[in-house]
């Protein structure tokens, strides 16, 4: 058979075959994915920076958006198979793990909140917050709450005891911090940005106390969060999907541009506002490796043990083995 003498069925044929495998490599790779996203989160500020920037088709992945009013909502979805990927902590997904939900963890930010006063307060360290009223975004169980205790109790003071505390919902808190109506008040990151903004001072940021409570860097509390099973399923999407989100960061940490596409999603047009969500949203960016993460989250697990008992953790006194998310090239 003499056929490579026909030049131009050759050429049909060689044509043929780039079309089959062009498109075998594009059925193959053009995973969706299904995200559910609290509305008001940055977790869309991410999207929005992959969507401007063609990251998700650079990645050959269909990201399908369900958007949530609340982090609980996202956890439902999850949990019913509605969902693969939502963003939560590595504590909820230990618990998750301790009572036969095999879910994982991949980090996504380590901005924590903070302890915010007004610019001319009198209170200049942690230790003064003793007899003050302190207003505390979320509620009793709130992690960086726990963590301040745990960090105070070092020094003799019970802040549960010691001071005068409010609970309740983060933006409510941010508002009648603004009103002066507590002394201080420890929040989620993103409503001690717009306190900073509006001229309040950092009291102590909670990543500032971690060092204390024996982390060495700076620890994930956020990340993306999976069923381990769906993933070894979907090995190479999960990569994928992951390498895109790292591009993401990327740029927005090195492209003030990319953040007009963020700005909408903010709430604000106030341009001290915007940078310091911007800055925030920077420092937080994950930049140490898997192992480093997970052994400071098992140090500050115990801690978050013993203060918040089992209510916080469940039956687990330890962070469970499979808690971190290792299948990812280069970490």
């Amino acid at each position: 058979m003499r056929v490579f003498g026909l030049r131009a069925p050759g050429r049909t044929f060689a044509l043929a075959v780039t079309l089959a495998l062009t498109l075998a490599t594009s059925g193959r790779a053009a995973d969706t994915i299904r995200l559910a996203v609290q509305k008001t989160g940055t977790f869309s500020w991410e999207l929005a920076a992959i969507r401007a920037g063609g990251l998700d088709k650079e990645a050959d992945l269909t990201l399908d958006v369900t958007e949530f009013a609340s982090p609980e909502a996202g956890k439902i979805a999850l949990r019913a198979g509605s969902a693969d990927i939502i963003l939560s902590d590595w504590l909820w997904v230990s618990r998750e793990r301790a009572l036969g939900a095999k879910l994982t963890f991949y980090p996504y930010s380590s901005a924590l909140g903070a302890v915010m006063v007004a610019a001319a307060s009198p209170i200049k360290t942690l230790a003064d917050l003793k007899g003050r009223k302190l207003a505390v975004g979320g509620g009793p169980i709130d992690k960086s709450w726990l963590l301040l205790q745990a960090r105070m109790k070092q020094d003799g003071i019970d802040l549960k005891s010691d001071a005068t505390i409010v609970y309740g919902a983060p933006p409510l808190i941010a508002a009648k911090a603004l009103d002066g109506e507590m002394d201080a008040s420890l929040n989620f990151w993103n409503f001690c940005a717009q306190l900073e903004a509006k001229g309040f001072r950092r009291l102590a940021g909670i990543e500032d106390i971690l060092p204390e409570l024996g982390a060495k860097g700076a620890v994930s509390a956020i990340g993306y969060v999976f069923d381990e099973s769906w993933a070894a399923g979907h090995r190479d999407a999960v990569a994928r999907f992951i390498a895109m989100t790292r591009k993401a960061k990327r740029l927005l940490v090195t492209s003030d541009t990319a953040w007009d596409k963020i700005a909408p999603l903010t709430g604000t047009t106030d341009a001290a506002m915007l940078k310091t969500y911007r800055d925030r949203y920077r420092d937080g960016i994950p930049r140490r490796s898997i192992v480093d993460e997970e052994a400071d989250a098992r140090v500050l697990y115990r801690v978050l043990a013993e203060v918040g008992g089992r209510d916080l953790v469940g039956p687990a006194a330890e962070l469970d083995p499979g808690t971190f998310y290792h299948a990812v090239p280069g970490d």
